[in-house]
């Protein structure tokens, strides 16, 4: 009986040993890391706020799950955004993101960590417009300029000359003329012929 009694003693001591153990453990552990978390707003990436968080005195990663809300804000002070929680981003140890997207323009981010230490940030952040993918260009149809017709070659026109109209007074004109001309011929001929007629005359008598 005394053994066995012994035994569980032993047991419950060695338990107490480990809980006590593993309570120095914990604060020596978070004492290693500091009581805060070192936030910083990188920017944001097609509108997803980005950030980057680690303990404060060794700069190690959290391993923990982050609690944190992001706020934001238009310069003018509205409208206001959030709260919004942090999200860890795939593929990295010391990267947080918003699963929220903000709207294009300039925003003040504000960043409040509570778990698994406390830590705030914030940085005016600048969401670009994004312009929509231009529409695929539409086929232009293709026109065929109609073929000139064939140059078609006139023969010039023969003008026949009209036939020349004879004005009577024009044909009396030389009627008279003619007739004129006539007389004179006959006077010189018939003076020819009294010329010589007259020096045979003469001849003879000689």
């Amino acid at each position: 009986m005394r053994t066995h009694h012994a035994s569980r003693t032993r047991t419950g001591f060695c338990l107490l040993l480990m809980l006590f153990a593993q309570a120095l453990a914990m604060p020596a552990a978070a004492q290693a890391h500091g009581d805060t978390v070192k936030v910083v707003v990188t920017g944001q990436r097609d509108g997803h706020v980005t950030t980057e968080i680690t303990w404060e005195n060794d700069g190690d990663a959290v391993e923990e799950t982050v609690a944190a809300t992001v706020n934001a804000t238009s310069p003018d002070g509205s409208p206001s955004l959030g709260p919004w929680p942090l999200v860890r981003a795939p593929g990295t140890r010391t990267g947080w993101t918003t699963a929220e997207v903000l709207a294009p323009g300039t925003w003040k981010v504000t960043v409040n960590v509570g778990f698994p230490a406390l830590g705030h940030a914030e940085r005016e952040v600048q969401v670009p417009v994004v312009d929509p993918s231009p529409p695929s260009p539409r086929p232009t149809p293709t026109t065929t300029a109609p073929s000139a017709p064939a140059p078609t070659t006139t023969a010039p026109a023969t003008s026949t000359p009209a036939p020349s109209r004879t004005d009577p007074a024009d044909e009396r004109g030389d009627r008279a003329v003619g007739w004129s001309l006539a007389g004179l011929a006959g006077i010189v001929l018939a003076g020819t012929a009294a010329g010589v007629l007259l020096r045979r005359a003469r001849a003879r008598r000689r």
